[in-house]
């Protein structure tokens, strides 16, 4: 009872004083002030406030300037200020949450620090580059210790890539050198972290700088760069970054190499995983055992290949290692095998790895099922839906969609229509790829009205037609001779934001071409170039065929030589027309100056 008498004398002492401190900012009672804060007695604070004729903004900045003047705890002053910001909605000016940030350094309170860029970051009410002058300005003379404000620029570019703002993140790590504050791997390896996922191209900018900083970089730092650099494809640099790591003190990890594989087998090429394979080798050279994760890595590469062979040769080198297997070892090769038609392989692994209790994937079953369905053993492919359900597995669009896309390539309409239908009952909605593969296969039966009701019915269920749906749909026509309707149809997916690919154009030369109508087929490849795409060997493949079959060998001859003009590759086919269609009748072209070979006839 005595406390709370004492506590109301206090708030009516406070109260009465009101209207000569808070009229006078410049001078009300530092330590009253200091005390309500302390005990956080937001009433009698707020009492204050409102009674002064200055605005609350005002108020509370003057408030704050005592705080922090006082010798209580720089946390007195953060919650003073969550509490004005809170209660007012007033942003503090930037040198008062300056000086709040250095108060808080002083005292070593870095969890606070944290806090309070994180909530300088994510208002957005200063500029990144502007909060960190504002501190360099603020510090007193005699606590400018670069040491200091070199922890706290540390601190603001985490916070700043923490919140995804990236681009002040990449400002305030090059102006950090300007002020030459010195920062450390806990902010630099998220930032290239960072870059990774949303800049890759500037991993290597943001590296060499660190390196001309002398900011010293741990092994994180060297394999988050030299994934940066395989993402981008920059594989022999990310190789010498590899080998410089020795010269920093520290020896390449499995990650390392792993990251240094992984962009060989994604980015090196078809038909050169053989570098991948080189710097296995190397990587037990320097005993380094292999784990899981590099042979799924190099099975994935081969079997993306097109591979399978060396990549089971993979599989069997982990069990003879002693390291067993998982779901996405099973599920690379599965899906490589059934890629290749060795449905039967793709089969014994699956057993196999059931017999190992491991379970599989939906996605696994997928491969299986677009294995049989490439075979054409539709009725087998069907019957790993009950496979799926007998997994405690849910098939998804994907699985219906293979499933579809099989029944219409075997011409098995009614088929492919109850799947769409078995999709819908499950739960499952049919995406542009089910229409596309249900429209590809009507348009091939001839059945028009049923194609009108599937675009029909996308419309209604707000499904946008795509580039296949249109190369599909013109593709048709064309083969039907309606060749107004098609062009129409080109025109539509302009209006409808659909960018026309080489394909549609070529199907819409090939179709004029093939009416004798050489000038419209020109016409379109004009139209084709305009738009930003350049002829490639397919047109010129489609003008060749055409003065071939009209026996204008000249001309073609001059389109051969086009090709190479353009810096062109012919192809296979241009090269059986080279054989089929001037050879064998007895004309040899002159190709590039040169006779062909008379080796193809």
């Amino acid at each position: 009872m005595p406390r709370l008498l004492h506590r109301r004398l206090l708030f009516r002492s406070i109260c009465s004083a009101t209207s000569t401190a808070a009229s006078n900012l410049s001078s009300p009672d530092p330590a009253t002030i200091c005390d309500l804060a302390s005990r956080q007695d937001w009433s009698c604070l707020k009492t204050l406030i409102s009674a002064s004729a200055a605005t609350p903004a005002d108020v509370v900045a003057s408030f704050l300037r005592l705080i922090l003047e006082c010798p209580s705890s720089s946390a007195t002053a953060l919650c003073f200020s969550r509490w004005s910001q809170s209660h007012y909605r007033v942003p503090l000016e930037l040198h008062l949450h300056c000086r709040l940030i250095l108060a808080l350094a002083a005292d070593k309170l870095y969890p606070k620090i944290r806090s309070e860029f994180h909530y300088l970051t994510i208002s957005g009410t200063h500029s990144a580059i502007s909060i960190l002058h504002m501190l360099s300005v603020t510090a007193e003379p005699s606590r400018r210790r670069y040491d200091c404000l070199s922890i706290l620029a540390d601190m603001l570019l985490l916070a700043l890539v923490n919140n995804s703002k990236i681009d002040s993140a990449i400002e305030v790590f090059y102006r950090t050198g300007d002020y030459g504050y010195r920062l450390s791997v806990l902010s630099c390896n998220p930032l290239l972290n960072s870059l990774i996922k949303e800049k890759a191209d500037m991993v290597e900018t943001v590296y060499k700088e660190i390196m001309r900083r002398r900011i010293a970089p741990n092994l994180y730092t060297f394999n988050t760069v030299i994934n940066g650099l395989c993402k981008v494809g920059k594989l022999r640099r990310a190789t010498d970054v590899l080998n410089s790591i020795k010269s920093w003190g520290f020896s390449p990890s499995v990650v390392s190499y792993n990251t240094l594989i992984d962009g060989h087998c994604k980015n090196g090429g078809a038909g050169k995983l053989y570098k991948a394979d080189s710097i296995l080798k190397e990587m037990v050279a320097s005993n380094i055992r292999p784990s899981v994760i590099t042979f799924n890595i190099l099975i994935n590469g081969y079997c993306k290949d097109g591979n399978s062979s060396f990549a089971m040769r993979f599989l069997d080198e982990m069990k003879r290692q002693g390291l067993s297997p998982n779901v996405v070892t099973y599920s690379s090769l599965i899906n490589g095998l059934c890629c290749e038609d060795k449905l039967g392989e793709a089969l014994e692994l699956l057993t196999e790895m059931q017999d190992y209790n491991l379970n599989p994937y939906v996605v696994i079953f997928n491969a299986i099922i677009n294995g049989l369905c490439k075979k054409g053993d539709m009725e087998k492919a069907k019957g790993f839906l009950d496979v799926i359900s007998e997994n405690n597995l849910l098939p998804n669009v994907i699985t219906y969609n293979t499933l579809i896309d099989g029944c219409c390539r075997a011409g098995m309409m009614e088929e492919a229509t109850g799947l769409k239908g078995l999709m819908l009952k499950k739960g499952i909605n049919p995406n542009i790829s089910t229409y596309n593969c249900l429209i590809n296969g009507f348009c091939k039966n001839g059945d028009r009205k049923i194609v009108v009701e599937l675009l029909d019915e996308m419309k209604e269920k707000g499904v946008r037609a795509d580039l296949v749906t249109y190369n599909v749909l013109i593709g048709s026509l064309c083969n039907e001779g309606k060749l107004a309707k098609a062009v129409k149809l080109l025109d539509e997916m302009l209006e409808m934001g659909v960018k026309p690919s080489h394909l549609t154009y070529n199907t819409l030369i090939e179709a004029f071409c093939k009416k004798g109508n050489l000038g419209a087929a020109y016409n379109m490849k004009i139209r084709m170039e305009r738009s930003g795409k350049r002829a490639n060997v397919p047109t010129y493949n489609i003008f060749i065929k055409y003065f071939c079959g009209i026996g204008k060998m000249e001309k073609a001859n001059e389109l051969l030589n086009m090709i190479l003009e353009k810096g062109l590759l012919p192809n296979r086919v241009t090269y059986g027309m080279i054989k089929d269609e001037m050879i064998e009748k007895g004309y040899v072209p002159n190709i590039d100056g040169h006779l062909c070979s008379s080796s193809l006839a």
